[in-house]
C-alpha cells in the first residue's frame, strides 16, 4: 500500500518539518548568474549512488537523496550546516520512498521528487547560492503542507522566544511551551509575525546568514494576517519553515495545487536580496522548465484600485483577495486606499477590506490573464465604529491591540512572568478603560470580569445594544453578559479554529460580534450609581487553566 495514502496525526506533522531556499550576498543575490570562469566551470551535478550532489558553481554545493527526495546536505564555503537528530531537510514530516529524478537545462539543474499526492521540486541556479523551492499538493492524504531546513546545533546564536534550552527548560504545555528560570516562555510557536509582516525569516552569525525567502502564499491558508512556525532552535540543533498549511489557527480550508518558489539563501551574514522576495522575483527562467502547476507572468493578471473612502486614518487597510484557488492581497495606500495587486491566477475572487485585520467591505472582481482589472473607489460600509456609543473599550479592528497583554501574546504564553496580571476590572471614565481590560479570557482563569458604568437619566430610560466583539476562541468558549440584575440568553457559538491558538502565539481566528439587547429595565435609575456588566466564559467544554475554554476580544461598546 502507497504510504502516502496514509493520514499523518497531529503530532507526527507538528514533529517534523521545514523549508529550504538560499541568497547569497552580493553579486548573486540578485539572480544576475554573473560568473567567474572558475565558478562556472563546477557548475552542474553528479550521482555518488546515494545522492544527486548539485554544485552550484558558486559558494554552495547541495545533496539530495536519491531515494526520499530529503536534502541531505548543505554545504556552504566548504562548511556543512543540514541535518540534526538523524533527520534531513523535507517536505512534510519526510515523504519517505520517493521517485527522484533529476536533469540539467542551461544554466538551472533541477530535481523532481514524487511521492503519492506530493511532488517537490528543488532548482540550482548557475552562479547563486540559492535552492529554489516548489511544492505540489494534490490532495489532503496528508494532513499539513510545510517544508522545514533542519540545521545543525550550535553554529547559529540560540536566541529569541522561538528558540529553548531543553537542558534546563521546563515543559508547560504539549511538549512544545517551555518555561525558564526567569519566568519567560518560549516556542517554536512564538515568531511574532504574521505572513504579511515578513518576506524572509533566518538566522545569523554575523559572518554568514542561512535564510528561507517565503513564497507569495497563493496556495496556503489564512490570509495575510495568519501566524505559524517560522523557525525554532535548542541545543539538539535549529530549523527554518515555510508553513502553507498547517492545521494551526486556521480559518479556511486548504488549497492545493503548486506553491512557489520559496528560496534557502546564503549570504556573508547580511539579510537576502530584496531581488529573491516574491513581489520583485524574476521567474521567467521557470517557464521552460516544465514544473507541473507552473504559471508563469504571461497567465496571470491584475487588480488595480483608485482608492477606497472612509478610511480612519489611524489604521492601515489591506485589501484581500480570496477563492478556492489561490489568495493574495495588497497594502493599500495611506490618505488614498489606492491598491495594486499583481501576478493572480485567473478566475473569480471574493474582494476583502480590512482595516486592521477587521473586514470592512467586500466586492466580487474578476481577474483574466493578461489584463488588469481596473476598480473605481470603493465606499467602506461595513466599519462598527461609526455607530454612535454610549462608551466604548478598544476599538474595531479586528485585534485585541491595546487591551492588556495582547502585544505580549504573539510571542509568549499567558503565564509569562512579563504579563500583567489578568484580573481586575475596569471602569469607564476612568482613563486607562483599555489597558486594564484583559486581551483574553478564560473560564478557569479569570473569568468574571467586570466593567462599571453610569448613565444619564434619559441614557436608563432607553433599551440599548451591547455588542461584544471577539476574533477568536478556545473549545467554543463565548462570552455570556449580566448587567446588574438582567442576564442574557446563551449565545450560540461561532465557527472557530479548534486549535489552542490563545496560548500559541495567535489570536486570529473568525472574528464575530455577539450581539445583546438589553431592556431600559436593566439600567440603575439612581444616576449616581455604577451599572455593572459581568462578562462570563460560556462552553459545553472543558479544561483546565489556560487550556479551559476562553476567547480574544476585539471590541466592547455600549450603542447610543
Amino acid at each position: 500500500m502507497s504510504t502516502h495514502k496514509r493520514h499523518l496525526t497531529r503530532r507526527r506533522v507538528l514533529g517534523a518539518s521545514a523549508i529550504g531556499v538560499a541568497a547569497t550576498g552580493a553579486a548573486v543575490a540578485g539572480g544576475t548568474g554573473l560568473l567567474t570562469s572558475a565558478s562556472a566551470a563546477t557548475f552542474g551535478y553528479k550521482d555518488d549512488g546515494t545522492n544527486y550532489v548539485i554544485d552550484t558553481g558558486a559558494s554552495l554545493v547541495f545533496k539530495v537523496s536519491k531515494s526520499t527526495g530529503d536534502i541531505t546536505s548543505l554545504a556552504y564555503k566548504g562548511k556543512e550546516y543540514e541535518g540534526y537528530g538523524g533527520k534531513h531537510s523535507h517536505v512534510e514530516s519526510g515523504l519517505g520512498a520517493s521517485t527522484v529524478t533529476i536533469k540539467q537545462s542551461g544554466s538551472t539543474v533541477l530535481v523532481k521528487v514524487v511521492h503519492g499526492a506530493i511532488t517537490q521540486w528543488y532548482a540550482a541556479r548557475s552562479g547563486q547560492n540559492n535552492v529554489y523551492v516548489w511544492t505540489n499538493k494534490a490532495d489532503a492524504s496528508f494532513t499539513a503542507t510545510r517544508y522545514i531546513v533542519r540545521l545543525k546545533p550550535g553554529i547559529f546564536p540560540n536566541e529569541g522566544s522561538d528558540t529553548w534550552i531543553e537542558a534546563s527548560d521546563s515543559v508547560i504545555e504539549a511538549g512544545d511551551v517551555w518555561k525558564r528560570s526567569d519566568g519567560t516562555t518560549h516556542s517554536k510557536h512564538y515568531s511574532g509575525k504574521r505572513v504579511i509582516d515578513y518576506d524572509h525569516v533566518g538566522f545569523t552569525t554575523g559572518s554568514v546568514g542561512l535564510w528561507v525567502v517565503r513564497s507569495n502564499h497563493e496556495k496556503a491558508s489564512g490570509g495575510p494576517f495568519y501566524r505559524s512556525l517560522l523557525r525554532h532552535s535548542n541545543e539538539g540543533g535549529a530549523a527554518l519553515y515555510e508553513i502553507l498549511h498547517y492545521n494551526q489557527a486556521q480559518t479556511e480550508a486548504q488549497r492545493f495545487g503548486l506553491q512557489g518558489p520559496y528560496v534557502l539563501a546564503f549570504t556573508d551574514g547580511g539579510t537576502p536580496s530584496s531581488s529573491l522576495f516574491h513581489a520583485n522575483l524574476d521567474t521567467s527562467w521557470v517557464d521552460g522548465l516544465g514544473i507541473t502547476g507552473w504559471v508563469g507572468a504571461a497567465g496571470r493578471g491584475k487588480v488595480a484600485g483608485v482608492g477606497l473612502k472612509g478610511m480612519d486614518a489611524k489604521y492601515a487597510y489591506t485589501v484581500g483577495f480570496a477563492n478556492a484557488d489561490a489568495q493574495y492581497w495588497a497594502k493599500a495606500a495611506a490618505g488614498t486606499g489606492a491598491f495594486s495587486c499583481k501576478g493572480m491566477l485567473p478566475g473569480t475572487y471574493t474582494l476583502t477590506v480590512f482595516k486592521g485585520e477587521l473586514a470592512v467591505h467586500t466586492a466580487s472582481v474578476k481577474v483574466t490573464a493578461g489584463s488588469t482589472t481596473s476598480l473605481h473607489s470603493l465606499t467602506i460600509t461595513g466599519d462598527p465604529s461609526t455607530a454612535s456609543t454610549l462608551w466604548r473599550l478598544g476599538d474595531w479592528d479586528g485585534t485585541p491591540g491595546g487591551f492588556k497583554n495582547a502585544q505580549l501574546m504573539t510571542y509568549a504564553h499567558p503565564s509569562d512572568a512579563r504579563a500583567t496580571k489578568w484580573t481586575g476590572n475596569v471602569t469607564i471614565g476612568s482613563g486607562s478603560e483599555a489597558a486594564s481590560f484583559p486581551a483574553y479570557v478564560w473560564k478557569d482563569v479569570n473569568d468574571g470580569v467586570l466593567v462599571y458604568f453610569k448613565l444619564t437619566a434619559a441614557q436608563a430610560a432607553a433599551a440599548h445594544t451591547l455588542r461584544v466583539g471577539v476574533t477568536d476562541a478556545f473549545l467554543n468558549g463565548r462570552p455570556r453578559v449580566s448587567i446588574n440584575d438582567w442576564v442574557s440568553a446563551i449565545p450560540s457559538a461561532p465557527t472557530q479554529p479548534n486549535t489552542r491558538s490563545l496560548t500559541t502565539g495567535s489570536y486570529r481566528g473568525n472574528n464575530h460580534t455577539f450581539t445583546f439587547n438589553v431592556p431600559s429595565s436593566a439600567w440603575k435609575t439612581d444616576t449616581s450609581q455604577y451599572n455593572i456588566l459581568k462578562l462570563n466564559i460560556v462552553s459545553g467544554s472543558t479544561g483546565s487553566a489556560y487550556l479551559s475554554p476562553g476567547t480574544s476580544f476585539d471590541c466592547i461598546d455600549l450603542l447610543a
